[in-house]
């Protein structure tokens, strides 16, 4: 079988804090073209801080002093700060992780959908409208019309989820970044959002870097994984692999630390303090290497 060409691949990315502290320690990964990747970790792991690199809105205060992110073959760092917006612009989109913080409350939905369609990517006005009507019957949302004209907060969570989903979906990206999609929503709804975002990928063949901190998740959607702590990869495995026979104990860790609903009864089992001192060690001594190679 021939392998895909790549979409994504980030080496040895390294993003620090004004003090000089590292928040991503020397992250690789590649994502090949139509593969969904899920980054996971538990919070502050740094997992939407690698989508925020790539994307190029890092927090104030934080700045990519190493590596490299390559977008189907263009060095991001090599460009311009212009030409750096434009090509994410047109090859990338963001699935954000709270639907109503994401969208304007001022502002009528289509409108929304069609500003980058219009504006960065250059649509006429009609052929954008045209699109997000047929984005939206994609998402299954039965009154595109209604839903074109409605406000942010009249809709229901779910329906704001699938607005921005057809939105990031609209411009045909390369690749997209899925911040935590379902987070916000309640569990039923949860289930429909996953099948849909599966659906629509393989339907459009989209490399989606998929970020969660939940291991069932992972498991539904992705073809691979890599698993973070401390804004550091610390096991990197095709997913039927990883979840198969994991290898880093904080790995291990976090699947025994997972929920079973089939054992309702069963006490919740927390990341051993062991393993937690184990990875302690293994950031500090990746810090000290880094810092002696760097002066």
């Amino acid at each position: 079988m021939t392998a895909q060409p790549l979409c994504l691949s980030i080496g040895a990315l390294s993003a620090t804090l004004p003090n000089g502290d590292r928040v991503l320690r020397s992250v690789s990964l590649d994502v090949a073209a139509g593969e969904v990747h899920a980054l996971v970790g538990e919070s502050g792991a740094g997992k939407s801080m690698i989508g925020k690199a790539l994307l190029g809105v890092l927090p104030p205060g934080v700045r990519q002093v190493e590596g490299s992110i390559t977008l189907e073959g263009t060095r991001l760092e090599t460009l311009a700060p212009a030409a750096r917006r434009r090509l994410i612009g047109a090859r990338t989109a963001l699935i954000p992780q709270d639907p109503l913080t994401a969208l304007n409350p001022s502002r009528r939905i289509g409108p929304q959908m069609t500003d980058r369609l219009t504006h960065i990517l250059g649509w006429p006005a009609a052929s954008a409208r045209a699109r997000i009507r047929e984005m939206l019957a994609e998402v299954h949302i039965r009154e595109p019309d209604r839903v074109i004209a409605a406000y942010p907060h009249e809709l229901s969570g779910g329906m704001r989820q699938r607005v921005l989903i057809a939105a990031a979906f609209a411009a045909e990206p390369r690749l997209i970044v899925a911040d935590e999609p379902t987070t916000a929503l309640d569990v039923t709804v949860q289930k429909q959002i996953l099948r849909l975002i599966a659906d629509l990928q393989r339907r459009h063949g989209t490399a989606i870097l998929f970020v969660t901190h939940d291991l069932g998740v992972v498991a539904k959607i992705s073809q691979s994984v890599s698993v973070l702590y401390a804004g550091m990869v610390v096991e990197r495995a095709p997913a039927p692999e990883l979840f198969a026979t994991p290898r880093h104990a904080y790995t291990k860790a976090l699947m025994a630390a997972t929920p079973r609903y089939t054992h309702p009864a069963s006490s919740l089992q927390p990341v051993n303090s062991a393993v937690l001192a184990e990875l302690a060690l293994e950031v500090r001594a990746a810090d000290t290497e880094w810092k002696r190679a760097h002066g």
